[in-house]
């Protein structure tokens, strides 16, 4: 075995003990994230701090934390004041600390003094190079850029299905004073936590499959702590706002914080409850531009019917003398026809009863009577005429009529020309 001196492990750490307290003498500036921060009920607070790479995800550096009661029961109340947030996991922060090892339990930092600006201003530089970074890509004023539809009556609400400000935001449409009817669909999400921001983010792809049954997407979140926030601040959730293909309207319950997702937003209003009068005072505006077109539509129709009813009583006057004047020059064409008419008819009378009486007297001349007062005589036999010598015999008993008589004869023989 070599001849080396042998600690024994309380002795090592006493000794390590001992280095540190002659070397950390002091109290020192560290900055480093929050994480695993755990009041107690003795009304110590116990956390670790770390130290990530700039991915933001791997860790590089860790220590046990500790805060007394007596610095916590102030730091606390103090640190939540000036920056709007929950003392919680997840914070960047600038605390003032001592370093100590302890035999059992370690090496720890015991946090004495904090500085609220650095988390602020920590929280700050996030949202500027997320909204930079926004920017460079060219979608942070995409969604501002979308046409409100009027009216807003198809709402899409993204919140927590127990949350207040939901409850507020659906009462304060459904006895809306403007009479307005509107139709909401809620999404139900996680609206703080570690889950959130996945959370929103499912519902906004939930409400995209049926985006053409949808006006616009509200989403709203109730009062709470600052820090509740963190999920707005996201790059993740506010590019999926951003490139949204429906207008977005964002009331996440804080008046002084001014979110990513905010500045992405079509309309950032304060609370959920502005969020619904900003809805309806859109349909009121509807209303009222609808209800003062259909009073000029009405005046206009007034205007051109009184207008149209001139003009017709003036086309009737004229067509009334005209038709007047018409009637009088008809009638006397007709007048005129129908004396030409009636001199043309007499004289076609006339020229036919001339021809009439010439057939007359032709007919008249034509009558075996008038033939036989002529000297023409009339042969018949068997009470026939006979017209050809071919329709009688020898023997043959005929009649011959005269004008003052007859006589019987009996043919004894016949002569033919044929």
């Amino acid at each position: 075995m070599p001849e080396e001196t042998i600690f024994s492990l309380l002795e090592l750490n006493l000794s390590v003990k001992e280095t540190i307290k002659e070397t950390f003498n002091q109290t020192y500036w560290v900055r480093a994230e929050t994480s695993d921060v755990r009041p107690h009920r003795n009304g110590h607070c116990y956390l670790e701090f770390v130290e990530k790479v700039k991915d933001g995800q791997s860790i590089v550096a860790k220590a046990r934390g500790t805060i007394w009661s007596s610095t916590f029961n102030l730091l606390k109340p103090y640190f939540e004041k000036e920056t709007g947030q929950s003392f919680t996991s997840g914070l960047t922060v600038l605390v003032k600390v001592v370093v100590e090892f302890h035999e059992t339990f370690g090496f720890s930092l015991v946090v004495t003094d904090i500085d609220p600006s650095y988390t602020l201003g920590e929280i700050s530089r996030n949202r500027m190079l997320v909204l930079k970074q926004l920017k460079d890509e060219g979608v942070l004023t995409l969604n501002k850029e979308l046409q409100l539809a009027e009216p807003l009556n198809r709402i899409a609400v993204i919140s927590s299905p127990t949350a207040a400000g939901y409850e507020d935001f659906h009462n304060q449409l459904e006895h809306n004073k403007s009479g307005a009817t509107f139709y909401t669909k809620l999404f139900p999400a996680i609206m703080q936590g570690d889950r959130s921001e996945s959370s929103i983010i499912s519902a906004l792809d939930k409400i995209y499959e049926h985006k053409h049954l949808f006006d616009v997407v509200v989403i709203i979140r109730g009062g709470g702590a600052s820090s509740d926030l963190n999920c707005f601040d996201s790059y993740a959730l506010a590019t999926n706002c951003a490139q949204f293909p429906l207008p977005i309207i964002s009331g996440v319950g804080h008046e002084r914080d001014v979110t990513v997702l905010d500045e992405v937003a079509h309309t950032r209003v304060k609370t959920p409850t502005a969020a619904a009068e900003f809805i309806i005072s859109r349909a009121s505006e509807a209303i009222t531009h609808l209800m003062n077109l259909q009073d000029r539509l009405i005046h206009s129709t007034r205007s051109i019917l009184n207008y149209q009813e001139k003009q017709l009583n003036s086309f009737s006057k004229d067509i009334y003398h005209h038709s007047k004047s018409v009637l009088h020059s008809t009638r006397s064409s007709l007048n005129f026809l129908r004396d030409r008419l009636k001199s043309v008819v007499k004289h076609s009378i006339e020229k036919e009863r001339f021809t009439l009486q010439k057939y007359d007297h032709f007919v008249s001349l034509s009558l075996p009577e008038n033939m036989l007062r002529r000297g023409y005589t009339i042969t018949t036999k068997n009470g026939k005429t006979i017209k050809s010598v071919l329709e009688i015999e020898a023997d043959d008993i005929i009649s011959t009529h005269f004008k003052d008589g007859q006589v019987r004869s009996k043919i004894v023989n016949k002569t033919s020309n044929i």
